[in-house]
């Protein structure tokens, strides 16, 4: 028999935005209740250890300009440490040959750098008439939501390097997928989620610090406030809503409350039952939203040899199976750590071979970078959240061509008692755990005066 509980709001979702919502609910003095599918909290964060050594499963660094979280990590008493930068990055390019440099502009022919600056600095210049929260209200949003990101590159230029180059930056590192498949406009937004196209594709801006002890801590300090009112392994089976509110069913309990939130991601909606169903808008934009495919490499080894060889760590090429890679050593580590990614067709193609296959392509692309040594990991781990039943992908959704000009202005708009929140919904700090938090609180501002009207 289930317990049945009443609450004025029910989060469905145990994540950064769920906990932050739920948190703030309560600091305006409404009862809340937290329904996470998982066994854990923390979404897409999850720090655990693997074979004797602690890995940032999900998300980790902290941005600059992420005053979101970087004020919940203050608030919760955490520490933050810089990524490890000191000394030489890797660029390979075309012909396979790795490279060294130093800066943020890659070893290419002086032409084909040319080439990335101006580009560069025109895309700035779109970027910053883009309200993040607002990118379908530019005026030639429709135009820009029409163009795949690569079409578009691709009319700029034929210099292929350079095109790839500019591609990664939202393509394979952010939004991972392939530049075919989402828009011109679409890129611009999660470039000016981090303020403009040059920090998406700064490193030493975008991946500027972690947290000591994992960026899940934030997630589970969170819930740690909230006490009795998280229920883990409580997936939202059925949610009946009306003008009266809603009743959230699990497998044993049902939650009645004046409100919910789903602070999950919008390719997991269709796991509920929604009765009665959502409305027609609602059912076509979440379809066209889907996640991005990115698999995150970690190998651990005796020591950060590549330290010894004067390199940061920082290895970059649009040629190799490992795109990006960095020094991702743990703060006090003797140990070193190197984290690196496969993005979209590539991790497509590394999850036909077998586990051995993979693990030996991916050591060897490792290994252009840094040297045989790579090939010999202590501990070795794929983060792989395309095969995670209550995420489905990485890192976060997307719409696809035309998506978010013909849906956008819709995206976070009440269904009645139903709000939604989560970091695939963000403008600031959108498909991170920055935007997370900025959603979490903007739905409890909005709940909170709508309670109070």
């Amino acid at each position: 028999m289930s317990t049945e509980i009443t609450r004025d709001v029910v989060i469905v979702g145990a994540g950064a935005a769920g906990l932050t919502a739920a948190n703030d609910l309560r600091a305006q003095g409404l009862s809340v209740a937290v329904l996470e599918a998982r066994d854990r909290v923390g979404g897409r964060l999850w720090t655990d250890v693997i074979d004797g050594a602690t890995l940032e499963i999900g998300g980790q660094w902290v941005s600059p300009d992420q005053d979101a979280l970087i004020d919940t990590v203050a608030d919760l008493g955490l520490e933050t440490y810089s990524r490890y930068r000191d000394g030489e990055s890797v660029y390979i390019g075309p012909a396979g040959e790795p490279k060294r440099f130093s800066g943020d502009v890659f070893p290419v022919a002086p032409e084909t750098a040319a080439v990335i600056e101006e580009i560069t600095e025109r895309l700035d210049a779109m970027v910053a008439e883009i309200d993040p929260d607002r990118p379908y209200a530019h005026p030639r949003a429709a135009e820009w939501d029409a163009v795949s990101w690569d079409a578009w590159l691709r009319a700029q230029t034929d210099d292929d390097e350079a095109v790839r180059n500019l591609a990664f930056a939202t393509g394979s590192a952010m939004l991972t997928k392939p530049t075919h498949a989402f828009s011109l406009l679409q890129s611009l937004l999660m470039a000016a989620s981090a303020g403009s196209y040059s920090h998406l594709g700064d490193a030493d801006f975008i991946l500027d610090k972690r947290v000591v002890g994992g960026l899940q801590q934030v997630p589970q300090l969170l819930a740690e406030r909230l006490g009795d009112d998280v229920h883990l392994n409580s997936p939202v089976r059925t949610l009946e809503w009306g003008d009266d509110g809603v009743t959230a069913h699990t497998d044993d309990l049902i939650v009645h409350a004046r409100y919910v939130v789903l602070a999950l991601a919008p390719v997991l909606y269709p796991r509920i039952s929604f009765v009665p169903p959502l409305p027609r808008l609602q059912q076509q934009m979440h379809q066209h939203l889907s996640m991005g495919f990115v698999i995150k490499v970690h190998a651990v080894y005796e020591r950060p040899f590549w330290r010894e060889q004067g390199l940061s760590g920082t290895a970059f090429s649009p040629y190799q199976v490992c795109h990006e890679a960095y020094d991702n050593t743990n703060h006090g580590d003797e140990r070193g750590t190197l984290v690196g990614f496969v993005s979209d067709l590539n991790a497509d193609d590394l999850f036909r071979l077998d586990a051995a296959e993979r693990k030996a392509r991916i050591l060897e692309s490792l290994a252009h970078y840094y040297g045989p040594e790579a090939l010999d990991p202590v501990v070795y781990y794929e983060s792989d959240w395309g095969a995670e039943e209550w995420t489905r992908g990485a890192y976060a959704a997307s719409f696809d061509l035309g998506g978010l000009h013909r849906y956008g202005a819709d995206l976070r708009t009440p269904v009645g008692p139903i709000h939604f929140a989560c970091s695939d919904l963000a403008g600031a700090g959108y498909q991170h755990v920055d935007g997370a938090i900025r959603m979490g609180r903007l739905v409890a501002t909005n709940i909170g005066e709508a309670a109070r009207a």
